[in-house]
């Protein structure tokens, strides 16, 4: 295993946290497992992506937040589900609901990927500018200019419904 990376104790340490917070983003065990799987093969095959700057939970929670995000974007059925199931962005939605959820989802695929994941650590995780810039690897200006412009993008789409 490369460049000494431990890969096998990172799993037994932190693989039920990637495993969590792959359910939380995509709200399916199948594809949380899938999620998990390939963070840590992909561990294997290149460890050197894991380059010891961070803590490994901060690589691992970062890593799978990507992994997730991307799956988002990536659906075949993406469009069509937003076509069809989501509904007009509404202040009286409950977060909790099953169709909150997909039009979050709905909207996380449509943002660039530094967008999406300000928007979820933030929103989902009420983490704070400074913890979101040492995750993202920038400033916190950038971090509060990430959520307005999805504050912006928000309030236009609950203009246009």
């Amino acid at each position: 295993m490369g460049a000494g990376l431990d890969v096998e104790g990172l799993y037994r340490k932190y693989g039920h946290s990637v495993l969590r917070r792959a359910r939380q983003i995509l709200a399916s065990d199948d594809e949380a497992g899938e999620i998990l799987q390939e963070i840590f093969v992909g561990l294997v095959a290149r460890p050197e992506q894991f380059e010891q700057r961070s803590a490994p939970s901060t690589f691992l929670y970062a890593a799978t937040t990507n992994a997730c995000l991307a799956r988002l974007r990536d659906r075949k059925n993406r469009l069509r589900l937003i076509d069809e199931q989501v509904k007009p962005w509404t202040t009286d939605i409950d977060p909790r609901s099953a169709d909150a959820a997909l039009m979050v989802r709905g909207v996380l695929a449509q943002l660039s990927e530094e967008e999406a994941r300000a928007a979820v650590y933030y929103h989902l995780d009420g983490m704070t500018h400074a913890e979101i810039a040492e995750v993202l690897g920038c400033s916190r200006r950038h971090v509060g200019d990430l959520l307005e412009r999805l504050g912006d993008r928000l309030a236009a789409r609950k203009d246009a419904s």
